[in-house]
């Protein structure tokens, strides 16, 4: 019996340490100026209307395909 307990300390241990190490690991300091590379639009996923309108019709006339908008027209650029 002790070699069991043994083992189930090993494991408590184990864990407790893979979790404290994952709980941590996203933990980041962003300096004041590393904030303004951050603040960039091209970090915000939130687009106005017309920026979505024509991020999705560049995709689709690169692409050659428009997908799930319920919009018309094939990949050629023409519609």
């Amino acid at each position: 019996m002790p070699a069991v307990s043994r083992l189930r300390a090993r494991l408590v241990k184990a864990l407790c340490v893979c979790s404290i190490a994952a709980a941590t690991s996203a933990c980041a300091r962003v300096r004041p100026y590393q904030r303004q590379d951050l603040a960039r639009r091209a970090m915000v996923e939130d687009r106005g209307a017309g920026d979505r309108r024509f991020h999705q019709h560049q995709t689709g006339a690169r692409e050659g395909a428009d997908g799930g908008t319920g919009e018309p027209g094939g990949g050629c650029g023409c519609n």
